[in-house]
């Protein structure tokens, strides 16, 4: 599943050395503006110690992580919307991704420059809303002009969309994201075809120094207090520890610097399960001697869905799904006592996948 999650902010927050962090593919990375002009891809492994345990106890030839893309978006400045700093390049690219991590600097440090001459947090955080909320209301407005000349011959679904697109006008005006509203899911769909940047899920992404990394600090509390209202999830994150933690050569160093920090794990960890989690995404496992694979699924696919990810004749073929849970195979510690224990399930086309699945597909083609 091709689904990206962008990296955004103003110049200088850490955005790059956080995408370092996440990815092999090395970003560029400066203490002056728009270092970062072409968008870098990256494919980087959702960590799961479930597929871990998994792995101990099957003993498999190989183990197959799930992936997910992250692009680190060039940093946006003020004006972007009317082209400013390379701002119509900036956001075409982010209107290609379908979740956006919004990193802001939550750090003092005088080595390296803001790009405003002071840290505030809230304040860049409104700079990206403005300029995204404006790019929104110009193609919201090209949208209700081309619906005026349907409306016109009756057409109900044109005119439902027409009030929906009237609705999304009237909040942009007054300086709020898409995203804030509330939409059934008939409306959902609707405003899915509008491609608006501010209707996407967002993950604010607090980057604070060593000090802040467990409780966060002042910064990060006027930005809970800012995103309040909205639908938008917060992490903290030290970009330049993650930086550390990545140099160091070995699981055992990495385990030690970790725990000088009081940290259970680095913070990229949790960066991609919440990023994956903001896409809508979730995993199965298929467990046996050759292999045991982490497969990506959207919340609420059918089991027939799930068998197509593996191959198209899966879901054309399926017959059934036999499935266990994670937590009872683990639990009982064989696929057998899972049986005896009548906790293995047969399930059918309208089967709901749950995550966490260890699935087997019976197909026919």
């Amino acid at each position: 599943m091709a689904l990206k999650c962008g990296i955004v902010g103003l110049p200088n927050v850490g955005k790059s050395t956080l995408f370092n962090c996440l990815s092999n593919a090395k970003a560029q990375s400066a203490n002056f503006p728009f270092c970062t002009i072409e968008p870098n891809v990256g494919t980087i492994s959702v960590p799961d110690p479930r597929l871990e345990k998994l792995e101990s106890m099957v003993n498999p030839e190989r183990v197959v992580p799930t992936t997910m893309e992250i692009v680190d978006i060039a940093g946006l400045v003020k004006g972007a919307s009317k082209g400013e700093g390379l701002g119509n390049q900036f956001l075409a690219n982010i209107r290609e991704t379908d979740a956006i991590l919004h990193v802001l600097r939550c750090f003092e440090d005088g080595n390296i420059i803001h790009v405003d001459g002071r840290v505030d947090p809230v304040s860049d955080k409104e700079i990206i809303d403005i300029e995204l909320q404006l790019k929104d209301l110009e193609s919201i407005e090209k949208r209700i002009q081309s619906l005026a000349r349907v409306i016109k011959s009756g057409d109900k679904e044109a005119i439902k969309e027409n009030d929906l697109a009237l609705a999304i006008k009237e909040t942009l005006e007054k300086g709020k994201s898409v995203r804030s509203m509330d939409f059934d899911e008939n409306e959902y769909e609707i405003v899915k075809k509008f491609q608006l940047i501010t209707s996407k899920p967002v993950m604010y992404v607090c980057n604070v120094e060593e000090s802040a990394v467990k409780t966060g600090n002042a910064h990060v509390e006027a930005v809970r207090e800012a995103v309040k209202d909205e639908n938008a999830q917060i992490l903290i994150v030290g970009a330049k520890i993650e930086a550390d933690i990545s140099e160091l050569e070995t699981y055992e160093e990495r385990q030690m610097f970790l725990e000088e920090l009081g940290l259970e794990e680095p913070g990229v960890n949790r960066l991609i399960r919440s990023a994956y989690s903001l896409l809508n995404l979730q995993t199965y496992f298929t467990a046996g001697v050759k292999e045991v694979r982490a497969w990506t699924v959207p919340v609420g696919a059918t089991a027939p869905q799930a068998a197509g990810v593996i191959h198209t004749d899966f879901e054309k073929g399926f017959i059934r799904a036999e499935v266990m849970k994670y937590d009872d195979y683990t639990t009982l510690g064989s696929e057998a006592a899972v049986k005896e224990a009548g906790k293995f399930k047969v399930e059918g086309k309208e089967y709901i996948v749950q995550d966490g699945d260890i699935m087997h597909f019976r197909f026919n083609v």
